[in-house]
């Protein structure tokens, strides 16, 4: 036995052993590894039963057969009590096969009464494989707290950012909407009271500015604040797609049911920035000739899945730490309970697919983009 277990504060040991020869033969061999050890020797489940509700225990080592009762009993008794102590069958031969139906109900390991020269480095093994295993289960709920925290960030940040994209798109329409609205009147104005060719020549130029200025600024209040949400999902993705093919010159197809109007306001926002991402990354990048949208809510799920034959996305690109859109989207998705796959091989194209469970209890009904 190493240095670690010598070392360590006096051990605990519950010995469940009805021969009291047995158990001497035990102790002489913990002696003889070095251990500091205070051992207890237990001959009945009642008895097994009452010492573990007294004492804490670093291991226990015990006997397959006893008088009415097996190790495998005591075991059981074990867990149902919650204990999580490393638990050892020490035992005469009882076959490979019931060692091994041992070991696989959670018992620590088993070593056979020949092998008793092993006894120490056995305990210790199973010690440290405890420890262990408690460290990587705080571990795994640190993990899971964590996670939960950049979740509940994520959401939260979303939801600002809506909120600041509405604000921007009420700046937009209130200040510079109606300041371009008050130029216009003006212009026309100007137009009516003058007959000089060169005025009016310029206040032609202006006009098409003007126009020009209305058009990007009803386009990108659309962008920030999609108020063509208002008329439901389908609505709000043929827009999309019927932009997006203006833009580009490529088909985009949707095929969707008549009406999603049943959806929650929070669904229908994350499909529609879905869709407004996925649609801004093929412009970008796809090289495609066609795109097709198609909007499902078969089995209670609305599916979205956006799809082109461009040239994909290499599997590298996706673990680029750089690769914060699909990223964001898939921390959207989980935001009212979905989750996003994406499905790419070079040069046939890639699809990104949306689900959405509709009966989501963290989804708010009622929920708007609006602050």
């Amino acid at each position: 036995m190493n240095n670690n277990i010598r070392n360590n504060p006096t051990l605990q040991i519950l010995h469940l052993e009805d021969s009291a020869q047995d158990h001497e033969l035990v102790k002489r061999e913990l002696q003889r590894s070095g251990a500091q050890f205070e051992i207890t020797r237990v001959e009945t489940m009642q008895g097994f039963d009452s010492t573990l509700n007294r004492t804490r225990f670093d291991v226990v080592l015990a006997d397959y057969r006893l008088p009415g009762f097996t190790a495998l009993d005591a075991w059981q008794l074990m867990k149902d009590k919650g204990e999580r102590t490393p638990f050892i069958l020490l035992s005469g031969a009882i076959g490979e096969s019931a060692a091994v139906a041992a070991i696989q109900t959670g018992i620590s390991d088993y070593l056979p009464k020949e092998d008793m020269g092993k006894l120490g480095r056995v305990v210790e093994r199973a010690i440290e494989m405890h420890r262990i295993q408690l460290e990587k289960e705080v571990a795994d709920l640190d993990l899971a707290a964590s996670e939960q925290r950049l979740s509940n960030f994520a959401e939260h940040l979303q939801a600002t950012i809506e909120q600041e994209r509405t604000a921007i798109a009420r700046e937009i329409h209130d200040d510079i909407g109606g300041s371009l609205a008050a130029i216009r009147f003006d212009l026309s104005w100007i137009s009516r009271h003058t007959t000089d060719k060169s005025t009016l020549l310029h206040l032609g130029a202006a006009n098409d500015m003007l126009s020009h200025a209305l058009d990007a600024s009803q386009r990108i209040m659309m962008n920030l604040r999609p108020a063509v949400l208002d008329q439901g999902l389908v609505a709000a993705v043929e827009w999309l797609a019927d932009g997006f093919s203006r833009r580009t010159s490529i088909p985009a197809t949707v095929r969707s049911p008549q009406s999603l109007h049943h959806l929650p306001k929070a669904v229908q926002l994350t499909a529609y920035r879905t869709a407004q991402e996925a649609l801004t990354n093929i412009s970008k990048y796809a090289q495609c000739s066609q795109v097709k949208i198609e909007l499902s809510d078969a089995e209670e799920v609305l599916t979205l899945e956006i799809t082109d034959n461009g040239l994909g996305i290499h599997d590298q690109d996706l673990a680029k730490k750089t690769s914060f859109g699909i990223r964001g989207l898939k921390e959207r998705a989980r935001t009212v309970g979905g989750w996003l796959d994406v499905s790419s091989q070079l040069g046939q194209g890639t699809s990104i697919i949306l689900s959405i469970p509709f009966q989501t209890p963290s989804i708010d009904q009622d929920g708007d983009d609006n602050p």
